[in-house]
């Protein structure tokens, strides 16, 4: 058995990780920790758990195996080397941290202890991106010249009678966040068509804050991809009743998927009409059922590095677009990141 500490209830995901654990057979919750106690010690509560207010006991504790992060994101990178350099697995909300120096800092780390770290990325399991995948590699879009992908809630929406909307104040707390919808929910679309399109070479970014929360609320990005294509990646906390949308356009067919309905139409298949699959391959095992394998078995999972690192690059490189309100070209963040290794490589002599 997997012995694991749940460290904050910050994240809106928390609880749903904390289920997720109770319904592995190979991981077990035992201790919650939070940077609010009173948060906390009603969570262990709820969970029949103890409370620890000390984060170094948790972590130096020999009966812990592996720590669940759900922290503010601020905190991220303090408590997973901590956690690394005291052996503990560690499984995290995204994104990993702030910026790529930081992310391979981790990663660095994670690897030199020896320890196995997940980062929750869910729609890279999911059957509908594994058609999409299949599509793409079969050639059944011929070359891929456009990709879109549109993910949107109304979480910053008041309902009616209310002053804010149903998402948490902390989602628009720009220093524990590191911004808003574009690095929260807009997660999703960027590893996924980081995944779909490949390489990105050049981005152009508009973070909006139209309702003036201190984050931006919706967020568009213009993708330029090394192999010519291009995407745009749509997010809100603004949209009521927006439909999640992947639409994938090559010079010899389509796919269109919105929610979990999925279309494709190819000039290799079915005569060139619309095809809708009936059958297609089932979902991966989850993040956090893929970390407990990896644990457990050393199964590598389907969630890798490059995604995670990835991830951080483009909302890295899409940050200081909108600062400076122009067209950043990726190689500027890659430059700028081997620029400071070399000086801390010389300060270190």
């Amino acid at each position: 058995m997997i012995h694991v500490a749940l460290l904050s209830r910050w994240h809106v995901h928390a609880d749903d990780y904390a289920r997720e654990i109770r319904e592995n057979e190979h991981l077990s919750v035992q201790v919650v920790w939070d940077e609010d106690m009173e948060r906390g010690r009603k969570w262990a509560e709820e969970l029949g758990v103890p409370f620890e207010p000390d984060l170094q006991s948790v972590l130096a504790n020999p009966s812990i195996d592996a720590i669940v992060v759900n922290t503010p994101t601020n905190l991220h990178k303090e408590i997973i080397l901590a956690a690394a350099n005291n052996k503990k697995h560690i499984f995290t909300e995204k994104v990993l941290a702030f910026s790529v120096k930081d992310c391979e800092e981790i990663f660095d780390t994670v690897e030199a202890q020896g320890v196995k770290l997940m980062v929750s990325l869910p729609r890279l399991t999911r059957e509908y991106y594994l058609y999409a995948k299949k599509v793409v590699d079969k050639g059944w879009l011929g070359q891929l010249t456009m990709i879109r992908c549109r993910l949107a809630h109304n979480g910053a929406v008041p309902s009616k009678g209310e002053t804010q909307g149903w998402l948490p104040a902390q989602f628009f707390d720009k220093e524990q966040c590191g911004g808003g919808s574009l690095i929260d929910l807009g997660a999703h679309p960027i590893y996924l068509t980081n995944r779909l399109a490949g390489p990105v070479q050049a981005l152009h970014a508009r973070l909006q804050q139209t309702k003036k929360l201190g984050v931006d609320d919706s967020a568009v990005v213009l993708v330029e991809y090394e192999s010519g294509a291009l995407g745009v990646i749509e997010t809100s906390f603004l949209s009521n009743g927006s439909p999640f949308q992947l639409e994938l356009y090559g010079t010899e067919g389509t796919l269109l998927i919105e929610d979990e309905r999925i279309r494709l139409k190819s000039s290799q298949l079915g005569d060139g009409e619309w095809i809708h699959p009936e059958e297609i391959d089932s979902s991966l095992p989850m993040p956090l059922e893929q970390w407990a394998a990896f644990i457990k078995d050393g199964t590598v999972p389907t969630i890798t590095k490059e995604d995670v690192i990835h991830l951080t690059l483009i909302n890295e490189a899409a940050a200081l677009s909108d600062q400076e309100s122009r067209r950043i070209e990726i190689k500027e963040i890659v430059k700028d990141r081997e620029n400071t290794r070399v000086k801390d490589s010389s300060i270190l002599g």
